[in-house]
């Protein structure tokens, strides 16, 4: 706690223009007492304190120059989220108190797990890492009070995992990763532990692969929402970029063997091209990406194969599916995403070419 007395005296005393002998005679105390204090060798009693504050028309904690920190949780949370961005101890020191004041809540307890994670990750410090870890053990315990929807159970425990492996428990690091990898939600982390960090890369190629599928599909369904969100705004050189990404991408990631389930993702954002085309007066370009979408749809819907088995890099995905909500067939998937983008000309303009033999 900052106390800013002397600077305060001598600040309220110019502002009155006084000098030091005539805050001396107001306030009945010689001349050197006034010096010490703004000098701050010495600090008024009490009464002299109580006696300036209704003299300069101020409050004594303005007087002292004394600010109260805001100690409810969320604020003090934040407060201590801001010391970890540089690595400033008091983070530690402030999250401990938190912890006295609210040892029950869910919101406290993992907040400064959180905070004792980040300093063992950062520094590899065994005592923290431990500490983090006891805590996040007690916030699985408190985990029915949490309203935050991004932290779950499977959350804590990849938290958790971070802590035991970096502790040199990685057997026990990767077991809690697999007891909770619902729907492969942590599987990007197991094979990660396993082929780089545990010598058993061929145990860890079902974890990559499942990841890799959900990792491209994930990008693609974001980028189909950036595309709508750029065409809200009229950013036709965002949404051009967008697409044209999303296209580099499944160049990156399909063989040209045969065709799969990829041609479908191919064929929308086909359209999607076509119609910032449009948008950006490239009406020739717009009619042959059209054109280029319709002979994908045609060649997946006349024999659909909605595996994953031309898909590079993923391994063992012949099993593995992809649906849409767009419909079953390519031309199904490209009028439903042309009635969403709801632009007549653009619709007339499909219906011109796919109607063309």
């Amino acid at each position: 706690m900052k106390i800013s007395l002397s600077e305060n005296i001598r600040m309220f005393r110019k502002q009155r223009k006084m000098t030091q002998e005539k805050l001396a005679e107001a306030l009945g105390v010689t001349v050197g007492a006034v010096y010490k204090w703004e000098s701050g060798q010495s600090f008024p009693e009490l009464n002299l304190i109580v006696e300036m504050a209704d003299f300069f028309d101020t409050s004594i904690d303005v007087l002292l120059g004394y600010h109260m920190k805001d100690n409810r949780l969320d604020s003090a949370l934040e407060r201590i989220n801001a010391y970890c961005k540089t690595l400033d101890q008091t983070a530690l020191t402030e999250a401990e108190k938190i912890l006295g004041k609210y040892p029950h809540s869910f919101k406290a307890v993992y907040g400064c797990a959180e905070v004792y994670l980040v300093f063992g990750v950062s520094n590899h410090d065994t005592n923290h890492l431990k500490r983090a870890l006891e805590l996040f053990e007690q916030s699985r315990i408190l985990l029915s009070q949490n309203e935050d929807h991004r932290i779950s159970e499977i959350t804590i425990c990849r938290n958790m995992s971070c802590a035991l492996f970096l502790l040199g428990d990685k057997e026990k690091s990767i077991e809690l990763l697999k007891q909770n990898n619902a729907a492969g939600i942590l599987s990007d982390s197991i094979g990660v532990i396993l082929s780089v960090f545990m010598n058993a890369p061929e145990k860890a190629i079902p974890f990559l692969s499942e990841a890799y599928v959900k990792g491209i599909f994930i990008l693609l369904d974001v980028i189909l929402g950036f595309f709508f969100v750029f065409r809200s705004r009229s950013d036709w050189r965002s949404a051009m970029d967008i697409v044209t990404f999303g296209l580099d991408l499944l160049r990156g990631i399909k063989t040209d063997v045969e065709h799969d389930a990829l041609e479908k993702a191919h064929a929308k954002l086909l359209v999607l091209l076509a119609y910032v085309q449009t948008k950006s007066g490239m009406q020739e370009e717009s009619v042959a990406s059209l054109q280029k979408a319709k002979n994908i749809a045609i060649h997946f819907d006349s024999l659909p194969d909605y595996t994953l088995k031309n898909m590079r890099f993923a391994e063992h995905q012949e099993q593995s599916m992809v649906f849409d909500i767009f419909g079953a067939g390519a031309s199904e998937s490209i009028t439903e995403l042309i009635t969403l983008l709801d632009d007549q000309q653009f619709a007339g303009q499909w219906r011109e070419i796919s109607d063309n033999e």
